[in-house]
């Protein structure tokens, strides 16, 4: 994909996420990695009115060549792009189920939505939580590094999911699958479910759509 195009296909899916209500005011960010750089969402801009010719634009050492300052939550994105040498794009959002299940006390450190369907086993995995920690804080960084690696998607505690995928399509198409995966969480919560078995997770083990 050319700059010219990445920059259109940002502006095209932010609106599509922030018109789904899946962020809102100037919460969410989004970066695509380029040849030699990352074009980068810039701080304090809506998701649903991004001009594609201010994208903040970045050099392969993370210094800003053209466009506005990038997001404050960018050393998130870096984070992913420094230990997967795969990921072509990153996606963080503030989405409200995601952000609600990332506030209660008994889930799974580890692992934190059950396998409820299998395109959340095949798009996003295992999730594990990162710890709370302020707006800001470059230790976030840190502890979302330290995953990263393992993890193409974490829950940030209070916060909200950041995904990495291959490509664009695959990244918003996982903290897509994500957001719904959480809404499911919820509304199922305290009732007896029918979770995917063990035959059926590794059933599916060869059908990543990463």
């Amino acid at each position: 994909m050319n700059e010219q195009d990445a920059r259109a296909r940002i502006a095209r899916f932010g609106k599509s996420i922030f018109d789904r209500g899946l962020t809102a005011g100037t919460s969410g960010n989004i970066s695509v990695k380029l040849d030699d750089g990352w074009l980068m969402t810039p701080t304090n801009a809506s998701l649903g009115d991004l001009d594609p010719g201010r994208l903040s634009r970045l050099d392969g050492g993370g210094k800003l060549v053209s466009g506005g300052q990038p997001t404050k939550e960018s050393f998130l994105h870096r984070a992913m792009y420094e230990v997967r040498p795969d990921c072509g794009a990153v996606v963080h959002l503030h989405s409200t189920h995601s952000v609600a299940v990332s506030c209660l006390a008994d889930i799974d450190k580890d692992d934190v939505l059950p396998p409820i369907t299998a395109y959340y086993v095949m798009r996003v995995g295992k999730l594990p939580l990162i710890p709370y920690f302020r707006p800001g804080d470059l230790k976030l960084a840190e502890a979302v590094r330290e995953y990263a690696g393992r993890h193409h998607a974490v829950l940030l505690a209070n916060h909200g999911p950041v995904v990495a995928g291959t490509s664009l399509d695959a990244a918003v198409g996982a903290i897509e699958e994500l957001e719904e995966t959480a809404k499911l969480f919820l509304l199922l919560n305290g009732r007896k479910v029918r979770y995917l078995t063990d035959a059926q997770l590794e059933a599916l083990g060869a059908q990543k759509l990463r």
